[in-house]
């Protein structure tokens, strides 16, 4: 199969895109977010890699008519899971929080939380292929994010905000001046996962009061998640105040336990040869 069948694309305006795997049916599916600049355009999260990303983008010239004159397009991982990860390996430009780029360096499949099946899969990408051969590839990145860095686009600026707890080097990208925000899954209208190995309830907690802070000070307008639709400013405080409320209940805490306890299983005995440390 083509890059040109695998993916689709649909144009929000301003230079955005929004990028699918059209045959990766599944709740983990995770948005891509092509934002052009005129000086530099980066990709937010990149799939599964299972077909050329940068092809496709190329091929529907997405960057525009002339993008030699820019820097290399840059992917920029929302965080290290297998879902927004997987095509880091296509771009010559990488970027990940500093907490994650030993685990994208070393293919440590245990931490990008590499769970894929065949059912997940309409159509197989060619011929033979099998979801339990997949893993992501070993990726150095070129950029190293932290808290505060400013991704230069020449015409807007992305924000580097550094919300732990879905996993320990999760970022959100903030374009304050068009008060966008690029959360992956720090924050979507989905139920929020914490309970897989280097996520932190309490982490979490205080990254949804972050969030809560950013739509009181009226800095944010839309959210660009990391998995299903966009939304406002007002969802996004309900979605983290209802977090906030839930997380610290005994019921909420037995749950986080034992489905992190399942998840570890289950990505060791699918994982054998990675460093597995919880």
């Amino acid at each position: 199969m083509s890059a040109a069948d695998w993916y689709a694309h649909k144009s929000l305006g301003d230079g955005l895109f929004w990028i699918q795997e059209r045959f990766y049916q599944s709740e983990n599916r995770a948005n891509i977010w092509l934002l052009r600049g005129t000086h530099q355009d980066v990709v937010i999260d990149t799939g599964l890699g299972l077909r050329s990303l940068p092809d496709y983008i190329d091929a529907n010239g997405l960057l525009g008519k002339d993008p030699q004159r820019k820097n290399p397009l840059l992917a920029v991982a929302t965080h290290a899971h297998f879902d927004h990860s997987g095509g880091l390996h296509q771009f010559q430009q990488v970027g990940v929080h500093s907490a994650e780029v030993d685990a994208l360096a070393n293919g440590d499949n245990f931490e990008t939380v590499t769970w894929l099946s065949d059912r997940e899969i309409a159509v197989a990408p060619s011929p033979g292929w099998r979801a339990r051969h997949y893993k992501v590839k070993a990726v150095q990145p070129t950029h190293i994010l932290q808290e505060g860095d400013v991704i230069n686009l020449g015409d807007r600026q992305l924000t580097v905000l550094h919300m732990p707890g879905h996993s320990r080097g999760s970022i959100c990208l903030h374009d304050r001046d068009n008060k966008l925000l690029f959360s992956g899954d720090a924050v979507y209208d989905g139920a929020m996962i914490d309970w897989l190995p280097y996520s932190q309830v309490s982490d979490y907690i205080s990254s949804c009061e972050r969030l809560i802070g950013l739509v009181d000070s009226e800095q944010v307008d839309q959210v660009l998640p990391g998995h299903y639709n966009t939304f406002g400013a007002k969802r996004l405080h309900r979605i983290a105040s209802t977090y906030i409320s839930r997380a610290g209940t005994c019921p909420a805490k037995f749950s986080t336990l034992a489905w992190r306890t399942v998840a570890g299983l289950a990505l060791r005995a699918s994982n054998p040869r990675c460093a597995c440390q919880s």
